[in-house]
């Protein structure tokens, strides 16, 4: 399993594997505590409808997740690893263009 995340990563140390996962790690749980005080702010708790509550967290939680593992990864010494991982992984997010032909009736 570490071998192809090696590959599909294209990085060649067992060390540096180690400390990409645990960047993603901190990122992840850095990015949940960063929910809790805006929830806070909003006055958001179990007792807000849950459909709300995931909708916000989705929205708090995606963009702060994106620039806290640029932040992390550079702290770790892995920013180019981490930069081309968010263009990589923005570029799906892009609209693409649409090349199919136009059926007339």
């Amino acid at each position: 399993m570490f071998e192809k995340l090696k590959k599909r990563w294209e990085i060649n140390s067992n060390l540096q594997l180690v400390v990409i996962l645990i960047v993603f790690s901190i990122t992840g749980s850095l990015s949940v505590l960063v929910r809790n005080p805006i929830f806070e702010y909003l006055s958001i708790d179990v007792d807000t409808n849950i459909f709300l509550r995931i909708i916000l967290s989705i929205l708090i939680i995606t963009p702060t997740y994106q620039v806290l593992l640029l932040i992390v990864g550079t702290l770790f010494g892995q920013f180019h690893f981490f930069w081309n991982f968010e263009k990589k992984m923005l570029s799906r997010f892009q609209r693409k263009s649409n090349k199919a032909v136009t059926k007339s009736y």
